[in-house]
């Protein structure tokens, strides 16, 4: 069934259909709120919250939005949780949560390969870092990342572009020569 199948059986009263959607999205989108927070219980906390936002609006949803709802959702909540101080999308500190690394081996993967592209990513400017996570990690759209980040699609398709370069030479510096 599709994401939007889910939330209309949810609608109509099917709690089964909103336990669905938690069990596929809600591990990513906790990964995806611990980069700002770096606070593995707080980011759970949030990312019900961004279920609770779904459950209470009942937004109109067409189909392949769902999931991009969901990340601008959490993504606003992260940053108003930061408010008092500069929040900057990070991987750093999903490594060091104890908690969050059996998440993260599930999301980011547990190579040496993939360790490397890790500490890369982490040391990319943060919105080349964000745009990059969202398109290439959690598979939006460039579309559905513009609306998650609050730009227009063709500021993300710069900042893709400028952050695939930025990750393309970093990689090289780590012996990684086919990236």
């Amino acid at each position: 069934m599709t994401d939007l199948e889910h939330y209309r059986r949810y609608l109509g009263g099917d709690e089964s259909g909103l336990s669905e959607l938690i069990s596929r999205y809600g591990d990513a989108l906790t990964v995806y709120i611990d980069g700002y927070l770096g606070d593995i219980q707080e980011s759970e906390d949030l990312m019900i919250e961004a279920f609770s936002y779904l459950c209470l609006k009942k937004p109109r949803i067409r189909e392949g939005s769902l999931k991009a709802y969901l990340y601008k959702t959490a993504r606003h909540l992260a940053l108003r949780r930061k408010s008092r101080r500069r929040a900057d999308f990070s991987l750093e500190e999903l490594i060091n949560e104890s908690g969050a690394q059996e998440l993260v081996e599930e999301v980011v993967g547990n190579s040496e390969r993939r360790l490397a592209l890790h500490v890369c990513m982490e040391r990319l400017h943060g919105e080349y870092r964000e745009a990059l996570y969202l398109t290439y990690f959690e598979g939006l759209s460039y579309a559905e990342t513009a609306g998650v980040m609050g730009k227009s699609v063709k500021q993300i398709t710069n900042l893709v572009y400028r952050g695939k370069q930025s990750l393309r030479g970093l990689l090289e510096k780590e012996g990684i020569t086919n990236a």
